[in-house]
């Protein structure tokens, strides 16, 4: 065979091969022109990651939002805060609470509750044990550190008279985001905690605290925090994204709820600079409240946004009407409204 078909012959192979492969690919679908490209979106989250949010990692590391045709990218609010970002069609999804929610929807701003993240709320006040602060009337003559927000007296004032106490001997100040074991270590008694962050986090320091959770005294306050939200448009105009994200974010956070340890290791890729240690241990204790004693992860009752929004009014914190039917939607969970 001469040079000249030898160098034919070889480069007629290549080219046979690089069709092979061409045709493999697009077999697999991977580089198909017929291929659908996934649909770009965004959830903005409230604060840093955490375990409130792992769902979210999960669903985008085991490629949920994938198979719905959606490739969402997880970021962190900015200056003008998730509420914000969501409200104004900047970000179509995000993390926020039912305060702030509630909040906006009497000023006309249209954020609309999708999923209620953890059923009951895990908040309330905590303190280092030497502080013996075991009820909310042991709160008087003791030093509250807050963040600023409006709703704060007014729990600290339920829960003491509920507990027979005077809220006016509470000293409180403003400690912003300061870090909780600095700040009852120097300047307060106790403060406002989620415990399945900082809580377990005074776990593993071996810092033991008592706990003092706000429902436990007052069923108004066992409101939904966090909540996963949209605005009215998003539901209007793009129906079929919506019901594609929430389809893959409640399988995510469903295997969260069954597979605690495998969920941590998600969160960890999508967030690696998180204390692996720390994040597993809250897994464990936060996996269990997603659900509670719910039906489905993410269901909403109407009950829980009337009677925030009842208190807030009746604390005077709330000024305007509020419609707590049209701050939330169950329509977009697996199995819920037209469609599913």
């Amino acid at each position: 065979m001469s040079k000249r078909i030898m160098t034919t012959a070889a480069a007629g192979l290549a080219l046979m091969v690089a069709l092979s492969a061409c045709g493999a690919k697009d077999d697999a679908g991977s580089s198909s022109a017929s291929q659908k490209p996934l649909k770009e979106i965004k959830v903005v989250l409230d604060w840093t990651p955490n375990t409130n949010h792992t769902g979210l990692y999960v669903a985008k590391e085991k490629g949920y939002y994938q198979e719905q045709g959606l490739d969402v990218k997880i970021i962190q609010p900015g200056e003008a805060g998730a509420d914000s970002m969501v409200a104004s069609g900047e970000v179509p999804f995000g993390i926020g609470y039912q305060e702030g929610l509630t909040y906006a929807r009497t000023e006309g701003i249209p954020l609309v509750s999708l999923a209620a993240v953890i059923q009951h709320n895990t908040s309330g006040f905590a303190a280092p044990v030497s502080k013996n602060i075991k009820s909310p009337k042991d709160f008087a003559g003791k030093t509250y550190g807050g963040f600023g927000g409006p709703s704060e007296t007014a729990i600290l004032e339920t829960l003491m008279k509920a507990d027979g106490a005077d809220p006016s001997s509470v000293k409180v100040i403003n400690i912003g985001s300061a870090d909780y074991f600095t700040a009852v270590k120097r300047d307060v008694d106790f403060s406002w905690i989620y415990y399945g962050w900082t809580g377990v986090e005074a776990e593993l320091r071996n810092e033991p605290i008592d706990m003092i959770y706000m429902k436990d005294f007052s069923p108004q306050l066992d409101y939904y925090t966090p909540l996963l939200l949209t605005n009215e448009k998003m539901i209007k105009e793009n129906p079929e994204t919506v019901k594609a994200f929430m389809a893959a974010t409640a399988k995510g956070y469903d295997y969260a709820i069954a597979h605690p340890e495998d969920a941590a290791e998600q969160l960890l890729k999508g967030a690696p600079d998180l204390d692996e240690k720390l994040v597993k241990a809250s897994q464990a204790w936060i996996s269990k409240q997603y659900q509670a004693d719910a039906s489905q992860w993410g269901i909403q009752k109407l009950d829980v946004y009337k009677g925030y929004a009842d208190w807030m009014t009746e604390h005077k914190i709330l000024e305007k009407p509020f419609d707590p039917a049209a701050a939330f939607t169950n329509d977009f969970l697996p199995g819920q409204g037209k469609g599913n």
